[in-house]
This record gives C-alpha cells, structure tokens and sequence, in this order.
C-alpha cells in the first residue's frame, strides 16, 4: 500500500523561515524553523533555508510529501531577470516609499485611491522604486514578491505569482485584472500570471527535487500571504478574529463582503473574504528593550488588571501601515518610568490599542463584529499580555501558539489534491 500522501508547508516568515508537515488529518507529523542565514531581504537565503530545513525531516516523511505551498510577507519584493535570478536584494514589506506613492496613485486612478496598493506602503511605490534604481528601460525583468519568487525557483518557472500575494502589487481580485493604468506600462512584462490560492501550478523542477529530497511528482500550490496563512491554521469560527502576535501584530477576520481602505488588505480565500491589516508594531519591538528570558521575568511581575498609565505607541520606528496609513508617523517610546517591568506594561498595553484600533477600523468598513479573538505567533504564549488585551478589547481572547503559518500552508498544499 503506497504511503499516505503528506502535506508541506514553507512559512517565509519577518523573523525566519518555518517547514511543517501534516497529513490528511491536520496532525502535525514534523515542524523546524530557522532564522534566515542571509539576512532576510537576500533571496538566496530563503533558498538555502528551505534546503536546510528539508535536510532536517526524516526521509520517510519526504518520501510521501505529495503537495507544498509557500507563503511570505506580505509586500517584500524583489526584480529578477528572466531565469529567476535576483538584481539585488528584496525590498522589505515595512519600507515604504513615500517619493513613488503619488505615482502608484497616478497608476490606479481614481477609483483605486482606496486599495492597499495606493499608499507608499503598498508594493506597487516599492516596484517604481525598483524600477527606477535598475533602469525602468529593461524589457526583460521580472517582478516577484516573496512567496512567488521561491515557488518559482520550486518550479523552475517564474511565470505564476499567486493573487493575494499582489493585492499590494495593484491586482483586483473582484474584476481579476490589474487595476488602472498597469497593464498598460511598459514594464507589464514583468507582473505575473496570478493564479489563487491553492492552485495546483505544476510539479517541482527535477533538480530541486533531488536538492529538497522530495519526490518529483510532489506538486507546487499557490500559496498566499504569511498573516493569511496564519489565519487558515488558526480554523476561525463565525465570529472569530485572529491576531498573529509576531515581530508584527497583525489582525485578519472573515467577512461576507469585501473591505476596502488604506492600509488594508482583503483577500479571496476558501470562498470567503478575508480581510484585515498589519501594524510595524509588534513583539519586535520588545526586543528593541529585552532579551527573552527577560521579558518572561519581567511579564511575571505584572499585574495586568490595572492600567500602567502611561501612552506609548511602539513603532519600531518611524511609520506606520495599519491602523493608520501614514509613512511619518513617529513612534512614542517615552518616558521610561525607572521599573522595567512597568515600562513593558505600557508597551505591551500600547500594543493592545493599537489591536483594539484596527478592530474598530474594519468594523467601521463594514467587517462584522469580533467576538472572540485568537491569538497566534509567539506572543500568545504570554498570558500576562492575553489578560492586557482581553481587558482592553472587551471580548474574550483564546491564545493559540502552537499553530503557525507552516502549518496553514500545509492544509492548503493538501486541499489541492484529489479526493481519493
């Protein structure tokens, strides 16, 4: 009897890369992360990352791998030339590029003034400035976000990028066109043919079969965003947002209708809408102040029913996507009271406003009320800060850390294959 056909996820995620494998029954048979072994804008380290974790599964495992899919950050993106290889490192999802953003505007129109790919945030500023720093006068490059790049190298076929992927990008999941003026440039040739996600899109390339250890016949699936991704582990119920807790916060919930505002992304997937956005803000943060070991010493000495009665806002730097979409705004680290334990309660309570802010401004775009939130990533597993946010949204809050987007992109690869 052949073994049972097993399910690969790759989660390029901010802080590293992340392989699970599950099977038909959502069980996770195997799961290893990474940091990044080139510094995460360098292309070629997502390569060698996913080798050297594939290196790490047990051959029998490999061996039954029949579907993988990948997911990346939302808007890091990179130029190529035709065969794939990179001109330069990839710009990341959190460099905006205020200096192209009215000539992104320009592109879309009018009628595109209230899409994610509108702001200096969005990939579309991101791929001028590419363009621009390389020559907009190259006729053959291509522009490929994260996720789509490395399934490209899975395939050896650069040709496909994924759809939600390249919402930022200008690409209209509702029509299934590029939005505005895009399609007409001159650099056109360089988008993608989008395909959604769990698309089957071919079977991986001989040679990196026998580099990952995979068979040949394993096939390559569209996959999506890395906060979607998180989303699909997750299992969410009506009613239900989920927050991912990483080196960013970011907050995704599924609505009967399309959302649409800056700094948001709505993306088709199951069936459904999935809407939600991403703050720079996050757990990284922290770290900017405290080792590990530190931050759960310090965690344990707060008392997370009363406020700290400070107002900070931790950006780790200067800008900001969601709730607000404004490239200058600046973050509020200070003042720093003399206990450290205090002062990470008003980090971890800003964190919380930022969430109780983005909630509220998808509700007033027309997403459905949450009442109840999930929490993902590996803030959830603080419970201190489970308790700062369940006061402060006002809903119940369920922490869920060992669910991750590997894991999301897993289920996906396996819901491409036929039912036997």
């Amino acid at each position: 009897m052949p073994p049972e056909p097993l399910g690969l996820g790759l989660d390029l995620g901010t802080s590293g890369l992340r392989v699970a494998v599950l099977n038909g029954a959502g069980a996770v048979l195997a799961e290893h992360a990474s940091p990044y072994p080139r510094g995460f804008e360098d292309p070629r380290g997502w390569q060698e990352g996913f080798v050297a974790l594939c290196q790490h599964l047990p051959l029998d495992l490999r061996a039954a791998i029949a579907a993988v899919a990948v997911d990346g950050t939302s808007g890091t993106l990179l130029l190529a030339q035709p065969d794939g290889v990179p001109l330069g490192e990839a710009l990341p999802y959190h460099q905006a590029c205020p200096d192209h953003a009215q000539a992104a505007a320009d592109l879309l129109g009018p009628e595109g003034a209230d899409q994610p790919a509108a702001s200096a945030s969005g990939s579309l500023a991101r791929a001028l400035a590419l363009l621009e720093r390389w020559g907009a006068a190259k006729s053959e490059v291509l522009l490929r976000h994260q996720a789509d790049w490395l399934s490209g190298w899975l395939l050896a076929d650069w040709r496909w990028g994924e759809e939600t992927n390249n919402l930022r990008l200008g690409w209209d999941q509702e029509q299934g066109c590029w939005s505005g003026a895009i399609a007409r440039q001159a650099w056109s040739a360089a988008l993608p043919e989008l395909r959604a996600a769990g698309t089957p899109l071919g079977p991986l390339a001989p040679a990196v079969a026998r580099l990952l250890g995979l068979p040949e016949s394993c096939v390559v699936v569209a996959g999506c965003t890395d906060s979607s991704a998180a989303v699909l582990a997750a299992d969410p119920q009506p009613g239900d947002g989920v927050t991912v807790l990483g080196t960013t916060l970011v907050l995704k919930q599924f609505s009967p209708v399309p959302v649409r505002g800056p700094g948001i992304s709505c993306q088709r997937i199951a069936g459904q809408w999935l809407v939600g956005g991403a703050s720079n803000a996050g757990a990284g943060v922290l770290r900017q102040f405290f080792s590990d070991a530190l931050l759960s010493e310090l965690s344990r000495q707060i008392d997370p029913r009363r406020s700290s009665g400070l107002e900070l806002r931790p950006l780790p730097r200067r800008g900001e996507r969601f709730p607000v979409d404004d490239p200058w705004l600046e973050p509020i680290l200070e003042p720093r009271p003399v206990s450290d334990a205090l002062y990470l309660q008003a980090l971890l309570e800003g964190l919380a406003k930022i969430e109780v802010q983005g909630w509220d401004s998808l509700q007033r775009l027309g997403a459905p009320p949450v009442s109840r939130v999930l929490s993902l990533g590996g803030g959830a597993r603080n419970p201190q800060w489970r308790a700062i946010r369940q006061r402060l949204l006002g809903v119940p809050v369920i922490n869920r850390p060992q669910r991750s987007a590997a894991q999301g992109m897993a289920r996906l690869a396996l819901s491409a294959l036929p039912v036997p």
